[in-house]
């Protein structure tokens, strides 16, 4: 155990080294070391809801909304074709979760039951007599759906946020059809909700020419839809556009915000098959006025003065710079499944988070101060250099807290706190166990050697018994729980480095120059 090469003493002083470089820039002003790469020393830990104030939003997914949809648009043409294929004439109407529709003649009401029931095994099919009949998803279907929407939902909230360039949201279901977002350092609560709340359904529609926007008949197969653009009499303009959808927002697979002639603009672009089908409608169209709707509202009424066959353009309206910064973020994360309202904000001020820091900083240093004066007054010289190992443990963990981009929370630092006494646990062990082998005759270099030698086993024992809790409560905690875990992992890896490897690099060279005959301990 004091054999120590030259490559583990480089690998020693890299190691620590790095971890105090990393660790720096979390006590200088913020941006200071900004510009460099990213795997350069410059990042800062992140800090939780409760250190640094944020958002607290709890919504409800509209499921009923969405089963509605699903049946309305999927199952209804199903009952339908069935019906056709049986020479059935009647109407299919929805009503709430169910699909109701009727057929007098018995024969015929059994071949359409079992002709849906073969196509469609989710739709559970009941008779009201009177050849009255109600279909509605199965119980495991609902389910199924219901827990689609809402992991669906939570990762568009995910990936919109953090286009948003917050970090570490906390983003889980609460219930049956919840869903609790935290969002730490958000500011503009409005803007949050306002991006996170908007389906972002965008569809492309050709405008009917023919229709009279200021006629009150609406002609068969179109629709008003208004716009952001003022009409004469200073009120929204409105469209007359095709109800049918050319193309879907589905199809997109990039937006960014852009300018053109000095206006900001959404430049986007299609996949393979979205590319086809934009490039087949503008050649078709050219001199004809393209709309494109987004939640119900005409964006953009461009004129196709030549075809696009590149898959790409751009939507022009009335932008700002951030308004199109906003339009990007939500078509480049998709659109949410169901509609989402919300049931609770609460905005988490920094003060509260500045009392914390405070406490946890006065924590830190009273614990980190008891636990140097313990380790001098009880083993000496050998204290001091496990004093200066806990100092590049310390210096380890923020390290790599920064680099990770982890997120500290509350009990985070109480995690910290906990691991700068298990850190001196492992030199506690190997000393005490030097001791024993000073006291039975051994020379300082054996003493030394079977300390550590023979403590090896029940620091490992000892630590990993306690990593795997800690992987536990990563793995079945959530939000606070998991930021305790990760500090407390991290911790129990660096401490066993800096007692295995930085306190053994000085024993050793301590050993190697003073060549003592009695150890200080």
């Amino acid at each position: 155990m004091l054999d120590f090469p030259n490559w583990k003493r480089i690998l020693v002083l890299a190691v620590c080294l790095l971890g105090v470089l990393y660790a720096v820039p979390n006590f200088l002003p913020s941006g200071s070391l900004d510009g460099g790469p990213d795997w350069a020393p410059g990042k800062r830990i992140n800090l939780g809801l409760d250190l640094q104030g944020g958002a607290h939003l709890l919504m409800q997914v509209d499921t009923e909304g969405y089963v509605n949809d699903i049946l309305d648009k999927s199952y209804k043409a199903a009952i339908r074709t069935a019906m056709r294929s049986e020479r059935v004439r009647g109407a299919v109407t929805l009503e709430r979760r169910e699909l109701v529709f009727q057929i007098p003649d018995e024969d015929k009401a059994d071949a359409v039951r079992s002709r849906i029931r073969l196509e469609n095994p989710d739709l559970l099919i009941s008779s009201e007599g009177e050849g009255k009949f109600r279909a509605s998803l199965s119980e495991q279907a609902l389910r199924d759906r219901i827990t689609t929407v809402i992991g669906q939902s939570i990762e568009v909230i995910r990936r919109r946020i953090d286009e948003l360039g917050t970090r570490e949201p906390i983003i889980q279901r609460q219930g049956e059809d919840r869903i609790l977002i935290q969002v730490p350092g958000a500011r503009d609560t409005e803007r949050l909700k306002a991006t996170i709340g908007k389906t972002a359904k965008m569809t492309f529609h050709m405008i009917n020419m023919a229709c009279d926007p200021n006629g009150a008949r609406v002609p068969p197969g179109s629709q008003f839809l208004p716009s952001d653009e003022l009409g004469p009499d200073g009120q929204p303009f409105q469209y007359c556009i095709h109800r049918r959808v050319r193309l879907s927002g589905q199809n997109l697979v990039d937006a960014q915000p852009s300018f053109q002639d000095s206006q900001p603009v959404v430049s986007f672009r299609f996949d393979t098959r979205g590319a086809r089908i934009f490039g087949d409608i503008t050649s078709k169209n050219v001199g004809r006025l393209f709309a494109v709707v987004l939640d119900g509202k005409v964006i953009s009424a461009p004129r196709i003065n030549e075809p696009i066959l590149g898959g790409s353009g751009i939507i022009q309206g009335n932008f700002t710079t951030q308004s199109s910064r906003d339009l990007s973020v939500l078509l480049r994360a998709g659109a949410l499944p169901a509609d989402l309202t919300y049931l609770e904000e609460r905005s988490v001020g920094p003060g509260l988070g500045q009392d914390s820091i405070d406490a946890g900083k006065i924590a830190s240093i009273i614990g980190m101060v008891l636990v140097v004066i313990f380790m001098i007054i009880t083993y000496g010289l050998f204290g001091v250099m496990a004093n200066v190992a806990l100092a590049f443990n310390v210096a380890l963990i923020f390290g790599l807290l920064s680099f990770l981009q982890a997120t500290l929370t509350l009990p985070g630092i109480a995690g910290i706190v906990l691991t700068m006494g298990m850190a001196v646990d492992a030199n506690v062990l190997i000393f005490e166990r030097i001791r024993e082998e000073t006291n039975a005759g051994r020379s300082p270099l054996n003493a030394v050697d079977a300390g550590y030698r023979r403590a090896l086993t029940t620091i490992i024992d000892s630590n990993l018994t306690t990593l795997i809790a800690a992987i536990l409560l990563f793995a079945f905690g959530s939000g606070p729980i998991k930021g305790f875990a990760v500090t407390l992992s991290i911790g129990i890896m660096t401490s066993m480095f800096t007692a295995i490897m930085v306190t053994r690099f000085q024993v050793v060279l301590w050993l190697r120059r003073k060549r003592p005959q009695i150890l200080p301990i």
